[in-house]
């Protein structure tokens, strides 16, 4: 039998995806990155490498659009929501090429920055080639647009297959782009599509969206008229986006809510019981590029602690890197502690995607890849494998 070699890794600091413990522990792990333990250095005994600065468990990334990655630097920033999305859609008819070499580099650059796994937004069969044989562990959000009513069997037919097409390729699910995109009648069909699922929606990412469904007015009828998108069908509900669609998605089904950038103590009060089956996922980096503002991050860790972090997209984004978003949290909310950050980094986003069983804590037997970071480098020590 061969014997496993083991590999005992000590730093200023170990977060186990949980809590911060000091320099007098030691993380032990096989040659597979399986985690053996965590005990004191008095019983490691020699042969213990010593680094400076926090080892982590890999980074989970609950929010991505990586077909988008053609797009580094091509969007200007601040436009706010509605010539953001305009601009968008009339960059994304790129050369197939272009799109898949930046697809491929911007997949490196987030195993380079310790990102394990990700929730990704899919609209097109782009990145289906690069999934395959990426180390990273991706979880398919194929999502669904239509705000009229009659087109929404045929557009879900479409989504179903693309979803197919997603077939072995990480877990898939079809998803609600956002309130002000899907009809009624297409987040039934969402909603009946599978059982327990896990869905993603951005939420309230600009005072326009809440405006739309309060008044039927504002910065989004200049979107609707510019794709064609007769409103005829349309009433304000007199409540916010949020709680305007939630109601669309049965309990049963995990949401992870995207932003919440304009998400308020009326918004997350209206939502009752539902709460417990949603993570709030934030991405402060691509708020500032969009709309220079932040979501109301103290109010909302009143009421949850299912908190996740993500980059968005490089049309959005100046990098695909978790610890810069955890850099501008701690600009901008100095009473997160780097513990709770890296908790919503880590174990909080595994169960978001619910794959803790193999990533976002260093509990024995897990295989969550392995990340020192120290400042703002990040070097992963040990890269996981796929399961």
């Amino acid at each position: 039998t061969a014997i496993m070699a083991y590999r005992k890794l000590a730093a200023d600091n170990i977060f186990t995806g949980e809590e911060m413990l000091d320099g007098n522990f030691v993380l032990v792990i096989d040659d597979l990155g399986i985690v053996q333990d965590i005990i004191s250095a008095g019983n490691a005994g020699t042969e213990i490498e010593r680094y400076q600065g926090i080892i982590t468990p890999g980074f989970i990334n609950c929010h991505c659009h990586l077909e988008l990655s053609h797009m580094r630097g091509a969007i200007p920033e601040k436009t706010g929501m509605v010539d953001f999305l305009l601009a968008v859609m009339s960059s994304r008819n790129t050369d197939e090429e272009e799109i898949q070499l930046a697809i491929k580099s911007a997949d490196a650059e987030m195993r380079k920055n310790g990102i394990v796994a990700v929730g990704d937004i899919c609209n097109t069969e782009h990145t289906i080639s690069l999934k395959k044989s990426s180390g990273i562990n991706y979880h398919n959000f194929i999502e669904a647009t239509g705000f009229v009513p009659a087109t929404a069997k045929t557009r879900f037919n479409s989504f179903v297959e693309l979803y197919n097409k997603f077939t072995g390729i990480g877990n898939s699910s079809i998803v609600p782009h956002a309130p002000y995109s899907v009809s009624k009648e297409l987040f039934s069909l969402i909603n009946n599509f599978k059982s327990d699922q896990l869905l993603t929606m951005h939420n309230q990412e600009s005072a326009a969206e809440n405006e739309f469904f309060l008044t039927a007015e504002g910065d989004f009828l200049k979107l609707f008229s510019a794709i064609g998108v007769d409103l005829k069908h349309f009433n304000r509900t007199g409540k916010s986006s949020l709680l305007s669609s939630i109601e669309n998605i049965s309990v049963s089904h995990r949401m992870i809510l995207v932003h919440n950038v304009l998400t308020d103590k009326k918004d997350i009060e209206g939502l009752g019981a539902r709460i417990n089956n949603i993570y709030w996922c934030f991405c402060p980096n691509a708020n500032i590029y969009i709309n220079n503002n932040l979501p109301d991050i103290s109010l909302i860790r009143e009421y949850s602690s299912d908190i996740v972090l993500g980059t968005d997209s490089l049309a959005s984004n100046h990098q695909l890197n978790i610890l810069a978003e955890i850099k501008t949290l701690q600009d901008n909310f100095p009473l997160l502690t780097l513990a709770e950050l890296l908790k919503w980094a880590t174990l909080n986003g595994a169960k978001a995607l619910g794959i803790d069983k193999q990533y976002g804590s260093f509990q024995k037997g897990k295989k969550p890849g392995i990340n020192l970071i120290n400042n703002s480098t990040i070097t992963p020590l040990q890269v996981p494998v796929k399961s």
